[in-house]
Formats: C-alpha cells, structure tokens, sequence
C-alpha cells in the first residue's frame, strides 16, 4: 500500500475513532470532513448549545513528539478561518457559541487504540 493511502486510512480510523469517543461523550456529530475551497475541518459536533470544531490528529508513534504538538500557529490560524467559514455558510448568528478542540489519536501496530486525549478549547480565538 502507498504511503500516502496508509496515512489517509491512518488518518480516517483516527477521525472514526474521535466521533465514537465524542458520541459517547454525549455529543452529537454533524458533520464530518467538512470541506470548503478554504480546506477541511475533521469534525463538526454539537454540545448542547455549543458548535464544535475538532480536529483530529493520528499517530502510530510519539517517537518525533505526541500528536497535540503538531498543531503549530499556521494550522491553528487555519482552524480558526475554517471554523468562521462554517459559521458563515451555515449562516450562523454571531451570537453562536463554539470552540476549536484537539483529538490526538495513537494507533498501536496492531491497530488497537494506545492513547486518546481530548483537548477542549485547544485553539484560541485571539491567537
């Protein structure tokens, strides 16, 4: 299998495995690999009143950093522009509360899940 389609089936069991943690949590998904001409948001959910943007990072190993450290300023700046796209075409009120949120996913070599942590609130607004 190419690398490429390795990280892309890596990549959806690690957004497969984020919506069941969240559905579980009491959350309701919306969405999920929302697209605009802007780029991708992994998951769009609901909690309670709250919209919520989350994107979801998979790893099979820590070995170069834990996958909540790849968020770097760039991608959370993205995040933030592709959250205020959603809202806009979606239309919206201003007054809509919502968040950005982290799911950092390890996958073991036999495909089992080793680590799952969910960072709530992950992106700031004012960056």
């Amino acid at each position: 299998m190419p690398i490429a389609d390795d990280r892309r089936h890596l990549g959806d069991f690690g957004e497969s495995a984020a919506a069941a943690y969240l559905i579980q949590q009491g959350y309701h998904i919306l969405q999920r690999k929302w697209r605009c001409p802007r780029g991708e948001i992994d998951l769009v959910a609901r909690q309670g009143d709250q919209v919520v943007f989350v994107e979801v990072r998979t790893r099979r190993t820590t070995f170069y950093g834990v996958a909540e450290e790849s968020i770097t300023t760039t991608k959370q700046l993205r995040l933030i522009d592709l959250a205020y796209c959603y809202l806009d075409l979606h239309d919206l009120l201003d007054t809509t509360l919502w968040r950005i949120d982290v799911i950092a996913v390890v996958v073991g070599r036999q495909g089992q899940i080793i680590h799952l942590n969910h960072i709530t609130s992950a992106v700031e607004q004012n960056i």
